[in-house]
């Protein structure tokens, strides 16, 4: 998309109104004007539709990777347009939960349409007792098991891994497990 003169966009403030009235008749002042207005009536337009711009839901959508800069985000080209918006309105508040179980789940619901159990191996445990017992060994592993949202959608395993390990601390490896439905649930056998 190219944003330059728009062949047939008037323009809201026609300079040829605006001459003094000396000028009103005059058929050179006038024409001259006209094209002037042709020029400028992209550049009007953008000027007065910018906070449209700026506004991921509304932003054209070869301004989506622009705004996704801003915000720290690479939003996959081959994602549609309403989860590259989606990925570009909420990478702030998926930056505050960086790094955390919750924003991993977050990440994996809006960009991979799934639901997702994170099962941290780092060992890391606290207790308000003394004398607690030592947590056993960190495995090393992040273990992220997912289930479609919707019932009868299929998982892109890749897709899931690729986000996940994206997250992943870099200590630790990441295994993805593609569950039928939520962990606990009794799988469902046909009839």
């Amino acid at each position: 998309m190219t944003r330059a003169a728009i062949p047939g966009l008037p323009s809201r403030y026609p300079i040829g109104e605006l001459l003094p009235a000396l000028y009103a008749d005059d058929d050179l002042a006038q024409r001259f004007t006209a094209g002037l207005d042709t020029v400028l009536a992209p550049v009007l337009s953008t000027l007065d539709n910018l906070p449209a711009y700026f506004d991921p839901s509304l932003a054209p959508p070869d301004f989506l990777p622009w705004l996704a800069s801003w915000v720290g985000v690479e939003a996959d080209p081959a994602w549609p347009v309403e989860l590259r918006r989606a990925v570009v309105a909420r990478a702030v508040e998926l930056h505050r939960w960086r790094g955390t179980r919750r924003g991993l789940v977050e990440r994996l619901r809006l960009c991979c349409g799934v639901h997702a159990d994170v099962r941290d191996g780092g060992g890391a445990t606290w207790s308000a007792e003394p004398g607690t017992a030592l947590p056993p060994p960190p495995t090393g592993e992040l273990l992220v098991r997912v289930w479609p949202v919707r019932e009868g959608v299929a998982v892109d395993a890749r897709r899931v891994l690729d986000v996940a390990s994206a997250s992943c601390p870099v200590h630790l490896t990441c295994r993805v497990e593609v569950l039928p439905g939520p962990p606990g649930e009794p799988e469902q056998t046909g009839s």
